[in-house]
């Protein structure tokens, strides 16, 4: 009953969305703050039967219900709990599911919480909320629908994809999903407000902290599953440009420009069209990556596998939710007004080319992920498009808008003092440098592009510290005088600041393991070394060993440097017989910032006979940056969220609304 308890649920969502989107419409059109109640209400209860629905799928997985088939295809009684619960949203109708349930949940929170929003646009936001929701709940009821019963029922499950089996892509999609799903309430308020013929500088704030808090979730989602890539698939790599992982980044890089583009409609009334059509654009490309991820186009270990026709209709939706959107932008676009005038320098104009450059970087990843398709089904040939365009297209564009970032904040609104903001800038310019030759210097083998990029993670990090010590007026006033400045900094400030600084330690992480990452492999014996980097590794022991759900061989090897034990990694070589995969189990040792990386590869045999594995190691200089930087990022986008100040309405702070005037 638990599995007809979930489809009720489910069924029972999708009527209370439609509820959601016809009450809080007619309550907009007729004025009504009875029907615009009951259409928040039928938005909380829509997040509520979604729970349900959840709940219930979880309660099949955990009690390895095999009548359910997303269960049977899914799971096996031998899977440890962790993983059973994860395998609720490691599928496709699983994860869909979770999508309605974040779908719902920010609908829900924007009917529930939004107490401070104007009677009109709220209302037309949860309305247009509840649009989507019946879009996509009525894929989840008629076509992808998690709660199918098999009869018979098998006694066993296929089981969860072994790769998939892992603590870090247990949690990747929950936060993926908060931030993937969590721009569509952005979505929701641009539609409101170009229905009410509103983008001022009130409406850029109101959508600022929930563009905040799916921005941080996404960032979350995005480094744990980079860190599963890492140490899960064996590769030596984080990052490999996969068209799904695209599909995940791309509406990253439009959120990070909605954010500052916000920020410049919200304090000066200027872009409000562009702004808009970021809101928009963000939640199209989450719609983008569903539809990739989901239709069968693609063939990654991250892509669910499913029939072109669930394909047509994802399209479908995406066509119908886009288009409706933009074709309201397109009938509003004419009426908006230009906003605040302001010079070639001053801190409009930073925030204006940074979202130049990181729209222009994500136009590149996106015929990136595309050209190969596209060329397929034009041509019929398969290409691929792999990191050196990317390196070509990409890096260049994100390098420029970095490189300005430190200097926006410190440039003044409307008109700036560029000679100022450079002399304020010397010591971090300084640091960089110094960082750029000491990197080009100290590592071998020389490479200059990689050195700059070690100064550009300098640059970033002290140029967000000399913004603080402005701030502060730090040398420039008395020390006790400095810290109580530094105390009285809102949180929006520090937020801001610790983003900044992490996105430095990532492009620092990033830069020096992607240029000095040391490989080898070798086929070792029993007793036998290798050496990779200042490492020698000693092959000391090798034995089998039952797991849970799986059989491995384990090798135990003995790390030294100049003589000296540092580490015993131990990897496994696993085999799933549910699933008759074999998966590798990488061993790291943390040196400090860097990682020794070590894969056991299958067992051979030398010349005499006698066994032997293929054994791959890395030496990963300051890989651990590389995660700690969107870690920081995220913590940083929380602390801004926490600011009261950001989530207050704007009216009585506002600039000059740039309002739109309602079309006859």
């Amino acid at each position: 009953m638990i599995a007809e308890l979930g489809a009720f649920a489910l069924l029972l969502a999708l009527c209370l969305s439609a509820a959601q989107a016809g009450l809080s419409a007619a309550g907009r059109g007729l004025n009504s703050p009875l029907l615009r109640g009951a259409g928040e209400g039928a938005a909380a209860a829509a997040f509520g039967a979604v729970a349900i629905a959840f709940a219930a799928l979880t309660v099949a997985f955990v009690t390895s219900d095999f009548s359910v088939a997303n269960v049977a295809a899914n799971s096996h009684t031998d899977k440890p709990l962790l993983y059973k619960v994860a395998g609720v949203w490691g599928s496709h109708e699983g994860s869909l599911l979770l999508w309605c349930l974040c779908l719902t949940g920010f609908g829900a929170a924007v009917a529930l919480l939004g107490r401070g929003l104007p009677a009109g646009l709220k209302a037309l936001t949860v309305a247009s909320q509840g649009a989507l929701g019946v879009l996509f709940l009525g894929f989840a009821v008629f076509a992808s629908n998690p709660f199918l019963r098999l009869d018979p029922a098998p006694l066993q499950g296929r089981s969860l994809n072994p790769l998939l089996q892992d603590p870090a892509l247990a949690f990747h999609p929950p936060f993926l999903y908060g931030g993937y799903v969590g721009f569509s309430i952005v979505f929701s308020f641009a539609v409101a407000a170009l229905i009410e013929g509103r983008v001022d500088a009130a409406w850029a704030r109101w959508v600022r902290p929930w563009t905040l808090a799916a921005w941080s979730l996404l960032t979350v989602g995005i480094a744990l599953g980079a860190f599963w890539a890492y140490y899960e698939l064996g590769w030596g790599g984080w990052w490999f440009w996969d068209p799904v992982e695209n599909a995940s980044f791309m509406p990253w890089l439009v959120g990070a420009a909605l954010l500052h583009s916000a920020i410049v409609t919200e304090k000066r009334g200027a872009l409000p069209g562009w702004t808009v059509f970021l809101a928009l654009a963000a939640f199209t490309f989450s719609m983008l990556g569903a539809f990739l991820v989901r239709s069968g186009v693609l063939t990654s270990v991250h892509a669910f596998a499913v029939d072109p026709a669930r394909g047509v209709l994802l399209l479908g939706i995406l066509g119908i939710a886009a288009g409706a959107g933009f074709a309201l932008f397109a009938w509003r676009a004419p009426s908006f007004a230009p906003g605040g005038v302001f010079a070639p320098v001053s801190r409009e104009s930073t925030l204006v080319l940074n979202n130049v450059f990181l729209s222009a970087a994500t136009a590149t990843v996106l015929l990136g992920t595309l050209y190969p398709l596209i060329v397929e089904a034009v041509r019929g040939d398969a290409v691929s498009v792999g990191a050196p365009y990317f390196n070509l297209t990409f890096v260049p564009l994100l390098a420029a808008a970095l490189l300005i970032l430190p200097a926006g904040p410190l440039l003044a609104w409307k008109r700036g003092d560029l000679k100022g903001v450079l002399q304020r800038l010397w010591a971090a310019a300084g640091l960089a440098v110094l960082a750029s030759v000491a990197a080009y210097a100290l590592y071998d083998p020389k490479k200059a592009f990689a050195a700059l990029g070690v100064g550009l993670g300098v640059w970033l990090i002290a140029g967000a510290l000399v913004e603080v010590g402005e701030r502060a007026k730090l040398g420039r006033v008395p020390g006790a005088e400095a810290w109580r400045r530094l105390k009285g900094l809102p949180r929006g400030a520090w937020g801001m600041t610790l983003a900044h600084v992490g996105l430095g330690v990532f492009v620092l992480g990033a830069c020096t393991e992607t240029a000095w990452k040391v490989e080898a492999a070798e086929t070792l014996a029993l007793g036998q070394t290798m050496r990779v980097g200042a490492y020698e590794l000693k092959l000391e022991q090798a034995s089998s060993v039952d797991g849970p759900n799986y059989l491995a061989e384990r090798g135990v090897l003995v790390a030294t440097k100049g003589g000296r034990e540092v580490c015993r990694p131990e990897p496994e070589r696993r085999f799933y017989p549910a699933s008759r995969q074999t998966t590798s189990e990488v061993a790291l040792c943390f040196r400090g910032l860097s990682d020794l990386y070590v894969v056991l590869g299958e067992r051979r045999a030398t010349e005499a006979g006698e066994p032997a594995w293929l054994v791959r190691a890395y030496w990963n200089p300051w890989a651990r940056l590389i995660f700690l930087g969107p870690l920081l990022m995220a913590i940083g986008g929380a602390i801004s969220l926490s600011d009261r100040r950001l989530r207050l309405a704007a009216a009585r702070k506002a600039a000059p609304a740039a309002k739109v005037e309602a079309a006859a």
